[in-house]
């Protein structure tokens, strides 16, 4: 019977009919198919794969492999299981829609070389690593996600995007114990609106340069953000020795509440347990502009801008900047090995 009802559906689809996947035992059925023939199920027009709210469906670790032929529509997703690599991977999946919820997902939820892909309306909780991957994927837009995880987790990053263009992120509420957005190699034309960042590291370009690396991130854009209590604000952080430059990037409107480095630029980044020795190469930064950046600082040193003595930083402009500590007084500002303009007001 099962079989005959999967046949039924493949033959709605093929007959120019949209086509709604639903109930527990019907989804298993196509996952099976799925599995069976490497994520290759064919379908000619729009699929939408829903597990009907209130439900629990439990899902093995599953790749979805595009392209498709139609637009694919996944919802009301519920994730609970174990320690895995990745639990949910979409990969080359083109005009793809995921929306629904997420909870107590193990790790990321990870889109590989997706392209055209809408995420929306999900939510997370507590996953035991990334929560939210974005790698080598092209025309992104999320919006209103919420994710969650204690201050204290490790390595839970938000939203963690790495080779992909193109890619709008908004309304979006990350909570964790990592950065609340990460940004990282190979990414161009990133745009962050209407951000709430904390607890966690908070809005990070990096790192960059690891291990020698070449690393390139051009065209970001951070526009109207809240960083609530987290280790650090707005942050570009990238390794001495490595190659590339990070150029062309934006962050505005932004409010810092009890932030302990609001606005940071680390050329020696260093995430080790032995010292890092000096290189003579380094990531290039230029043209990064801090502008309407204001609240409070939870150290005395609201702006530091640590940069490379053989590749110091270009055409860093600070504009409309009002930074004073948690008590009121004014804050401090460190600058090593930089080209810096400062517009309009500025404290400190």
């Amino acid at each position: 019977m099962g079989m005959q009802r999967l046949l039924l559906i493949v033959a709605l689809a093929l007959v120019n009919r949209p086509l709604h996947i639903y109930g527990n035992l019907l989804v298993e059925i196509v996952l099976q198919r799925l599995r069976r023939h490497g994520g290759s199920l064919l379908f000619l027009y729009t699929v939408t794969l829903l597990v009907p709210a209130g439900s629990t469906y439990l899902l093995k670790p599953t790749t979805f492999f595009g392209p498709c032929k139609s637009a694919v529509i996944v919802t009301n997703i519920g994730l609970d299981g174990t320690d895995r690599s990745y639990w949910i991977l979409f990969n080359g999946v083109k005009n793809l829609t995921v929306k629904g919820e997420c909870k107590v997902a193990p790790t990321a939820l990870t889109f590989q070389s997706c392209n055209n892909l809408r995420v929306k309306n999900l939510r997370f909780k507590d996953s035991q690593q990334m929560h939210v991957s974005f790698s080598q994927c092209a025309n992104v837009d999320v919006s209103s996600v919420t994710i969650s995880a204690p201050g204290s987790s490790p390595n839970t990053d938000g939203v963690h995007v790495s080779g992909s263009i193109n890619v709008m992120i908004s309304n979006s509420i990350i909570r964790t114990g990592d950065d609340c957005l990460s940004i990282v190699g190979g990414s161009r034309a990133v745009t962050a609106t209407n951000i709430v960042c904390g607890p966690g590291h908070g809005i990070s370009i990096g790192s960059l340069g690891a291990n020698g690396a070449e690393d390139t991130v051009s065209d970001i854009l951070v526009d109207t953000a809240r960083l609530e209590g987290t280790t650090n604000g707005v942050r570009i952080k990238t390794w001495q020795g490595g190659k590339g430059y990070a150029r062309n990037i934006t962050f505005k409107n932004i409010v810092m509440d009890n932030v302990k480095n609001p606005i940071i630029i680390d050329q020696n980044y260093c995430d080790s347990t032995k010292p890092c020795s000096e290189k003579k190469s380094a990531v290039a930064i230029s043209g990064v502009t801090y502008k309407n950046v204001r609240g409070t600082s939870a150290t005395d040193v609201a702006v530091d801008l640590d940069c490379s003595r053989t590749v110091p930083c270009r055409g860093i402009v600070l504009q409309d900047i009002n930074l004073v500590t948690a008590n009121g007084v004014s804050s401090k500002s460190v600058c090593h090995n930089i080209n810096l303009s400062k517009n309009g007001n500025f404290v400190p």
